[in-house]
């Protein structure tokens, strides 16, 4: 049976991955609006004066029976994103079915669960809609976490597809920018991609919409970017312009001569990577705003110059 909330109180919210990318910026969205958040942790605590921390991890039924007991809402933000198959399948399908179950037991209102536009596979893809082509995930990370995406609708979940995102913590789309503007010089199949980008902190927004503005209980699959797609050329003229990335003024680079150029200068990112930045990786994203009765803001790129800091100490400038 579901806990009984005083009318207009705050559902006490349950959170995973609380100390990660995503959610670290979710807590600190709930602790802005005052927000009781109560968050597993397997390691020591963050002393940050406003969460209360369960410790446990993913495969404690009772840690997560702790976690969700008296909960109206459940933020499953916890993921793998690399690793091998058993690795990944323990925190993104076995771990999300038991943290769903947990919810299911303790009669959660709300969940939102976090996935990837990762399990659709190979692109391009162009303006695509929820399951506008069949999910195709081609690495563990991505074949669990579409696994964990069946628990999740199962539990009556909305389950959210960011695709890249920005933002103070990010590890690996500037990064990877930075490596392929020193590997790859010039302006990838002329610069005219268009990218689904999302900023931590607008997507920490979304999260928490879902969690306690939406007007109704939000479920299903949806894409969760800022509605406006990035031409993958203004994202890079505006890393530049934040001394992030030298200016990209070579040429025009067909995509097959982005391919060659990039197997020649050997480094850490792939050619299928280098694709997701590089040829258009497009998800309609605009409808779960308005689910969630939140405004997306001015959109990734106004957000950049806000966490340069961070990216400047991040890539040694």
């Amino acid at each position: 049976m579901a806990a009984a909330q005083r009318p207009g109180a705050r559902p006490v919210v349950a959170l995973t991955g609380a100390t990660g990318f995503i959610g670290s910026a979710v807590r600190e969205a709930l602790a802005a609006r005052g927000v009781e958040v109560r968050a597993l942790v397997r390691g020591e605590p963050v002393a940050d004066g406003h969460t209360a921390w369960v410790p446990g991890d993913l495969a404690d039924r009772s840690a997560l029976d702790g976690l969700c007991a008296g909960a109206g809402v459940l933020l499953h933000l916890a993921s793998r994103v690399a690793g091998g198959e058993e690795e990944c399948a323990a925190v993104n399908d076995r771990g999300t079915a038991a943290v769903m179950a947990a919810a299911t037991r303790a009669g959660v209102g709300r969940i939102v669960h976090l996935s990837t536009t990762a399990v659709y596979g190979e692109g391009p893809h162009t303006d695509l809609g929820v399951g506008g082509v069949p999910a195709a995930p081609l690495s563990a990370a991505s074949r669990t976490r579409l696994l964990g995406e069946g628990h999740a609708l199962a539990a009556g979940a909305a389950v959210l597809r960011p695709a890249l995102v920005t933002g103070t913590g990010d590890r690996w789309v500037v990064p990877a920018l930075a490596e392929l503007a020193r590997r790859v010089p010039g302006r990838w199949a002329g610069g005219t991609a268009r990218l689904s980008l999302v900023d931590r902190t607008d997507l920490a927004r979304l999260v928490t919409g879902l969690a306690l503005d939406a007007p109704d209980r939000v479920t299903g699959v949806h894409h969760a970017a800022h509605p406006e797609p990035v031409r993958s050329g203004d994202l890079l003229d505006a890393l530049a312009g934040l001394g992030l990335l030298p200016a990209q003024d070579g040429p025009a680079l067909p995509w097959a001569e982005c391919r060659r150029r990039l197997a020649a200068a050997p480094g850490l990112v792939s050619e299928r990577q280098f694709a997701m930045v590089a040829r258009d990786h497009w998800y309609r994203s605009d409808a779960i705003w308005r689910l969630a009765a939140c405004p997306p803001g001015p959109g990734p790129l106004a957000r950049l110059a806000g966490a340069a800091p961070w990216y400047r100490t991040a890539l040694g400038l």
